[in-house]
């Protein structure tokens, strides 16, 4: 493995040990997510607080030693009517982003590339389906690009290798580049779930479910099946390479050709 290679392994997007907020986004749905997350954190914040006064402030009211005669501060219809709207205003503040959110999660944009997802107990398999069609030199159809994706036992990892992560065929998907995702399933439910890409979608036997992707930078993005679906369900790892154009198209032409 080339010291280039193990470098890039280091630094991957992946979970760490007794990691407690989110991995880095690398797409802008990610990205809305996490900042959704952050502006959401400071209306709980407040919320804690203030529940957490009045708690206090009814426990020391209420007490017959100390309070022999409730305070006109905690009954009143004024009060009951503050407190019943004052939350209802808080959730419409929240819903407005969090529509804009869900609306770009949704968003299908015209795709310059498909990416075919198959889940099998136990591993994934994946197809490229846009050069189906591509003639080579000769006139001929070249070949598909269509792969599967196992773990790499602990006992064959190499340096730098992420233990129950690694697989011995990644995917590789350009950056800056619209990509258009389709999952399904040939036996049991799965999930492909990819925490910096934002990405989280039930892949269902008999049914097609697609998202989308835009990469905003190259990298080591990895994943795992996120649905309970077998004894083995914690032994099916996603690793996706992202990289430029070029490398992309270089990659492409040496699995074609």
């Amino acid at each position: 493995m080339t010291k280039f290679n193990l470098f890039f392994n280091i630094f991957a997007d992946a979970a760490g040990s007794w990691q407690f907020g989110f991995q880095d986004p690398a797409t802008p749905v990610m990205e809305g997510i996490f900042n959704f997350h952050n502006d959401l954190m400071f209306f709980i914040v407040m919320i804690a607080i203030f529940v957490t006064f009045l708690l206090g402030r009814c426990v020391y009211l209420f007490n017959e030693n100390t309070n022999k005669v409730a305070s006109k501060f905690v009954h009143g219809t004024t009060l009951e009517i503050v407190w019943t709207i004052t939350p209802a205003l808080i959730l419409v503040i929240i819903a407005i982003p969090s529509f804009s959110l869900l609306y770009s999660v949704e968003e299908i944009i015209d795709p310059a590339l498909t990416l075919k997802v198959i889940g099998h107990q136990w591993y994934w398999s994946y197809e490229y389906s846009d050069f189906d069609n591509i003639l080579n030199t000769t006139g001929n159809k070249i070949k598909n690009i269509n792969f599967d994706s196992y773990m790499i036992p602990e006992s064959d990892l190499k340096l730098g290798y992420l233990r129950l992560l690694e697989v011995d065929n990644r995917v590789v998907l350009p950056v800056e580049t619209h990509i258009r995702v389709i999952i399904t399933s040939t036996d049991v439910l799965h999930s492909w779930a990819i925490p910096s890409f934002g990405v989280k979608l039930d892949a269902c036997p008999g049914r097609l479910n697609q998202t989308s992707l835009y990469i905003k930078r190259p990298g080591v993005f990895y994943g795992q099946c996120s649905e309970i679906c077998g004894i083995n369900h914690g032994f099916m790892p996603i690793v996706v390479e992202a990289h430029n154009i070029s490398n992309f198209l270089k990659w492409k032409w040496k699995q074609v050709i």
